[in-house]
């Protein structure tokens, strides 16, 4: 019973004591009012004169009325300085307003870049503090006594909503540059209107933080029935002339309105109209107008052509060894081998003549003296391949991706060299796990996640990077903007990174709190004594505040960076991320999963250490790919398997030696080029040797056919010359071609595709020379050895001829010499079928250039990495969470300073700038991000050195009576008591203002001035009462070399890009920084240029359309050339051409479907595919082109001859290569390569061994042989017995 009691009487005793206190309160202010006779009138005080003060030195009111007082001379002209509305009598002490200048200085360096916003601010406070009728719109309404006195301990303060809003109107876009932020979420909690402020202004200050020490209620209404009258000032507008504001603060400003808006980005032209519901873009319709058309006049010509058409009999054709027999060109009577005497006239170009002539004799040569020419030709590779002791890999991603002499690379360059290399970054980023019912995901903001952080930071404190032997600490390496912490960006910095604060700050409740008062809150900023942005700490949240619904943690680590790094500073940060990274995999990712969170992580090195890693990731791949090759070969180029025969007509010997000959001309390119000092890369070590293989698998192929079509009743030295006259001037032709069409790759400006195109030229080259002479001596041994009935593997076992069959007679024709001549030739012979593959091939081609343009271009950087590595979740992470871009400078070169120049007001966005400033402009741009993926307003060193000198500035740039620098008076000890120029408590004095008005030239300071002040801007360290310094914001924003002549050489102005999530983002936002800084340069006559990290990488995709339609018209061109040349056809030629520009369009249009992207790795394929399809279609042409009789029986003859070689030889050979592919661990392999790669293969093929007969069949060049005089005879009796 006792103890309920206690718990009824314990709310009855504290109801008492309240109404206790609120009666004491009650008569104090009644007994304030009745002592103060008129308390509310013209030339009254509500509080006037100091009657105490806090624990923490502020001062408190005296809650007295009493009559304003006349201030002397002296006192009247420093209120005038600051409080230019009061005149008269004040109700105000000196000391009080000593107390009031100093408590809004603190504010003034926000706002003095507008002196019509500062003037309105200073005016609502001038009139609160000094204001001769004070008691007209002050009220005391509550009072508390300390040290025996009664002092303010609230007031009711009346102002009318117009000057509030004329207030607020003219200071809510002043910007603080140093933050790239508004002032108002300094001075005003982020205040979105009036009320707002009002009500933070208002707010009691705890004892030891800046702010009122006594509480303000704004109200706008007077209490009825009382003489009182709200303070009506007129409030200046930001755009009023003679207080105007800059165009960056006061967007609203008649003057800022006549300059042209800034002009979007460029973009591609996308012509498009509806029809219905379907929107068309122009290009497509125009190709499908296009296909009518042209498939309408094909039918047409088909149709009139047809009934034309005389079937020819069937001719009969020589091998053109015999031909050259005799006098080379025109062959006298010969026997053929059906007894005819014939006559046959040749028609060879000079260059044809000479090819023919040279192999014939090179056949020859080689079949006696296939030691020698093996020996030779293997000695010359391998010299070649000596220089493989200079070989290196190059494997830093800014030496692979980007050409030294890129734009972008010469200002990384300049910006790294003048200003300062961008810092090294190592993240975490922890996120909550999507409910599974749901789909969303909680919030990360918890108590328990939280103390996880700080455990979390407490490891990554204690890690130990190895470097030389010496420990290095991550305060070993971190960037220290101001003193000795790092400036870690992490929500715990809200806690000043030390967990014992948790609680006593208040734990999620402060968290929360500082979400939305970072910038006005001193127990919000960070151990390093900066704001924190909880954008850049928190992850996931919509909008742009609502930051408690985040649903990650984002943890940066800014490392610092150095050019040249003759310190090993750079050094020592790997070794340190190296620990980091093991540390992350080891323990801190069981740690978050243990808590249901995920963990993606990354450091600077990380994408260079994974490429390195991902060098051995495909070799178990890429090797199996060769031996499927190289079984492949062996099968292929020998003869229908016979068991009985099996073991001698097998090549796998030869198929051996043919893949240890594509090695060799691999190591021979590598080796010469390692030589030369070029290094080599990650792709051309796990790429050519797959490449030269596939494409020289093709010519091994061709020629073994070639000599085993050969009469078996002739000598090898005959079958070899004859084979070689056969296919030797296409096996040149096509090598020529895709050694061209490499070469043209090394054109490519980035240097990873360059080297690799270098490099597969080279070795495809090398290739081709060790085919014709190195394999083809083993093409003469291991006919030897089928003729010895030797073993195949073990040639030095010979069979005993009794007990089987000789394989020297070889076998009849194979299953696809067979099908080619009885099936795919007949059926594509068939007119309708002509037309249904002339029309099907036509229309793919024509939508595949339709829909190129939506080609899109980048190279996605998970896709360059290893599928299992670390960083594949990472970059998801970094799309999902990030709500803050890459930082975006714009660099000024050689900004003249000097006060003649007109430079200064052409850059800076303060009082009296140009209104079509650089920083006005960026300040605009930010208003429409869309387009200039600018998201914020930039920092200018510039504004807040000139705020900091101004006379306004009064707590900013000041200096002793000798000249020296006086910091402000919150940075004791500036000197030591002892000292002349410091009081007793350690505050300087005699210290001035470094400049009156009259010192400066329309505000703005002389050379000399400029000269002087700017290192102490540079080093002056931002506080309370000057939060313009300069050091740590601006510290590395200007070179200062030689800036004594009156010319900074180079400065920066820092803004942000917004999120970019997409290759598409990263594209556009460095095209739209290209063409703001260009625009800005031709206005302003500066040279301006945008730099942020990524640019060096991005660059190149500004003109990959270009760079891959030059060097894809230059390949084609040049294999036009070398196809005219050595065939003398220009319609032949012209056929190739159309044929490889078909492949090609067909190609893209595939690319598009799959998503594959276009950057260097798929242009280098692209040009790339152009010289693999050449082999497509070359074989095919030149039969054709050698064949005589009519077009379908040159077409049907050309199949025949080469069909089975091109879909054995070229087709399934790199078919069955490709396929292995698709089982490599690397992204990139089975994008750029297997999906490339499988579609060049499917296409090229459709077009080497279906369309392009078809059209050789149709409109092929003239035959090169005249008719014999025999079938010329038969020809016109045929022709005859028609017509009768």
């Amino acid at each position: 019973m006792a103890i309920l009691f206690k718990q009824l009487l314990t709310p009855l005793l504290l109801l008492q004591v309240i109404n206790l206190s609120v009666l004491v309160s009650a008569e104090l202010i009644s007994s304030l009012n009745t002592n103060s006779a008129p308390r509310h009138s013209n030339d009254y005080c509500a509080m006037y004169d100091i009657c105490g003060q806090r624990s923490d030195g502020k001062v408190l009111n005296c809650p007295y009325a009493s009559p304003s007082v006349k201030p002397d001379d002296l006192f009247s002209a420093k209120i005038q300085s600051l409080c230019p509305t009061i005149t008269g009598n004040v109700c105000c002490t000196e000391t009080q307003f000593d107390t009031l200048r100093s408590q809004v200085q603190q504010a003034v360096p926000f706002l003095v870049g507008c002196p019509a916003c500062l003037r309105n601010f200073l005016n609502l406070f001038c009139e609160l503090s000094c204001s001769p009728n004070q008691s007209l719109f002050i009220n005391v309404t509550s009072v508390a006594e300390v040290g025996g006195n009664l002092t303010v301990d609230g007031i009711d303060y009346h102002v009318t909503d117009m000057f509030g809003e004329g207030l607020y109107e003219s200071c809510k876009e002043v910007k603080f540059g140093t933050m790239n932020t508004r002032a108002i979420n300094f001075v005003g909690g982020g205040a979105q209107n009036f009320r707002e402020w009002f009500a933070f202004i208002g707010q009691k200050a705890p004892p030891g933080f800046p702010g009122s020490p006594y509480a303000i209620n704004f109200k706008s209404v007077t209490p009825e029935l009382s003489a009182m009258a709200p303070m009506n000032l007129s409030a200046y507008s930001c755009g009023d002339t003679s207080l105007g504001c800059s165009c960056g603060d006061c967007p609203s400003s008649p003057a800022c309105s006549s300059p042209e808006p800034l002009p979007p980005p460029h973009e591609e032209d996308s012509c498009s109209f509806r029809i219905g519901p379907l929107k068309v873009r122009c290009i497509e319709l125009s190709m499908a107008l296009l296909y009518i058309l042209l498939v309408s006049c094909f039918f047409g010509w088909a149709a009139f052509n047809r009934t034309r058409d005389i079937t020819q009999p069937d001719g009969s054709s020589e091998s053109l060894v015999h031909l050259l027999e005799g006098d080379g060109i025109n062959s006298e009577l010969k026997e053929s081998t059906l007894g005819v005497k014939v006559k046959r006239h040749a028609h060879l170009s000079p260059v044809q003549r000479y090819m023919a002539t040279f192999y014939k004799t090179y056949g020859s040569w080689i079949a006696r003296n296939p030691s020698l020419v093996l020996f030779i030709s293997v000695a010359v590779v391998l010299a070649l391949s000596a220089g493989l002791f200079r070989f290196k890999v190059e494997t830093r991603p800014e030496k692979l991706w980007v050409g030294p002499s890129s734009k972008a690379a010469e200002e990384k360059k300049f910006f790294d060299s003048h200003l300062s290399p961008f810092y090294r970054i190592e993240q975490l980023i922890l996120a909550t796990v999507p409910d599974p019912k749901t789909g969303r995901a909680p919030s990360i903001v918890t108590e328990e996640n939280i103390l996880l952080l700080f455990d979390i930071q407490e490891k990554v404190n204690q890690i130990r990077g190895n470097y030389s032997g010496s420990e290095v600490f991550l305060t070993d390496i971190c960037l220290k903007p101001l003193g000795e912490d790092c400036a870690t960006q992490s929500i715990l910095q809200y806690f000043k990174m030390d967990v014992e604060n948790y609680d006593e700050y208040g734990g999620i409740e402060h968290a929360e709190y500082c979400f939305q008062h970072y910038t006005s809150s001193e127990l919000c900023l960070s151990a390093f004594q900066a704001p924190v942005d909880p954008s850049a700490v928190l992850g996931g949240f919509s909008g742009s505040n609502n930051y408690s619904e985040a649903t990650a943690f984002v943890i940066t680590y800014p490392v610092n960076n150095m050019v040249g790094d003759s310190s090993n500073e750079n050094a020592r940060a790997i070794a340190w991320e190296k620990s980091f990274i093991k540390l992350a995999k080891e323990e801190l990712l069981s740690m978050v999963q243990s808590n249901n969170l995920t963990l993606s992580f990354s450091s600077e090195s990380s994408i260079e250490e994974e490429l390195k890693r991902e060098s051995t990731a495909d070799v178990i791949t890429i090797a199996v790919s060769y031996l499927v090759m190289f079984v492949y070969i062996s099968v292929t180029l020998g003869d229908a398997p016979q068991f009985y025969t099996f073991f001698i007509s097998s090549k796998v010997l030869l198929g051996l030696s043919g893949v240890v000959l594509v090695l060799l001309s691999v190591l021979g390119s590598v080796g010469f080029f390692s030589a030369l000092g070029v290094k080599s890369t990650l792709i051309i070590m796990e790429v050519i040797p797959f490449l030269v293989l596939a494409v020289g698998v093709d010519n091994m192929c061709i020629l073994v056919r070639a000599v085993k079509r050969q009469p078996r009743d002739i000598s090898l030295e005959d079958r070899i010359s004859s084979a070689l006259v056969e296919v030797g001037p296409s096996i040149t032709l096509a090598s020529l071609s895709e050694v061209l069409a490499f070469a043209v790759g090394a054109f490519v400006p980035m240097p990873a595709c360059r080297i690799f195109s270098m490099f597969a030229a080279l070795a495809i080259m090398l290739d081709f020379f060790l085919q014709i002479t190195a394999f083809v001596a083993l093409i003469v041994f291991d006919c030897e050895r089928a003729a010895d009935n030797r073993i195949d593997c073990f040639p030095c076992v010979k069979v005993s001829s009794s007990s089987q069959e000789s394989v020297e007679g070889g076998t009849g024709p194979g299953f696809l010499e067979r099908y080619m001549k009885e099936v795919h030739a007949p059926v594509l012979g068939l007119w309708v079928v002509k037309m249904v593959v002339v029309a099907v091939f036509l229309a793919f081609a024509l939508a595949s250039i339709a829909l190129s343009p939506r080609l899109e271009t980048g190279l996605e950087q998970k896709i360059v990495l290893p599928r299992d590595s670390y960083l594949q979740d990472y970059f998801d992470s970094l799309a999902e969470y990030l709500r803050v871009g890459p930082p975006l400078y714009f660099v000024v070169k050689d900004y003249n300073y000097s006060l003649e120049s007109r430079h200064t007001n052409q850059l800076c966005s303060i009082s009296q700038c140009n209104s079509n400033s650089l920083l006005n402009e960026i300040s605009r741009a930010s208003q429409a991000p869309e387009t200039s993926y600018i998201a914020k307003p930039a920092a200018s060193w510039l504004d807040d050195f000139l705020v900091w000198l101004s006379p306004e500035a009064f707590g900013c740039c000041r200096k002793f009576t000798n000249g020296s620098y006086c910091p402000p008076d919150d940075q004791p000890p500036c000197c030591t008591a002892d000292e002349d120029i410091c009081s007793l408590d350690g505050v300087c004095r005699d210290c001035t203002t470094c400049f009156r008005h009259s010192d400066l030239v329309r505000d703005r300071p002389s050379t000399a001035q400029f000269r002087e002040k700017l290192p102490w801007f540079l080093n002056a360290l931002p506080s309370a009462d000057c939060a313009k310094g300069g050091h740590g914001a601006y510290t590395n924003s200007v070179d200062l070399k030689g800036y004594e002549t009156g010319v900074i050489q180079a400065s920066e102005f820092r803004t942000y890009h917004t999120p970019l999530n997409t290759q598409g983002d990263y594209v556009n936002s460095l095209r739209a920084a290209r063409e703001f800084s260009s625009r800005m340069s031709n206005l302003l006559k500066i040279d301006i240029f945008p730099y942020s990290v990524f640019y060096i990488f991005f660059e190149q995709y500004l003109n990959i359309w270009t760079v891959a339609l030059t060097n894809l018209a230059i390949a084609i061109g040049a294999i036009f050339v070398v196809c005219l040349l050595i065939t003398s056809s220009a319609w032949s030629s012209a056929i190739i051409v159309l044929v490889l520009v078909m492949i090609l369009a067909d190609l893209m249009g595939v690319m598009v479907v799959l998503g594959i992207q276009l950057n260097a790795v798929s242009v280098v394929n692209l040009i790339m595919s152009i010289g693999i399809a050449v082999e497509f279609c070359v074989h095919i042409s030149h039969a054709f082109l050698m064949s005589n009789g009519n077009r379908e029986q040159r077409a049907r003859k050309a199949l025949e001859t080469m069909g089975a070689s091109v879909f054995s030889g070229i087709t399934l050979t790199k078919l069955v290569g490709v396929m292995v592919l698709c089982f490599a661990r690397s992204e990139i392999f089975v994008v750029y390569y297997f999906q490339m790669y499988l579609a060049l293969v499917i296409i090229g093929f459709l077009h080497g061994l279906v369309f392009l007969p078809v059209i050789l069949s149709l409109a092929g060049p003239p035959q090169i042989y005249l008719d014999t005089e025999e079938e010329r005879q038969r020809r016109d009796e045929a022709s005859s017995s028609l017509l009768n």
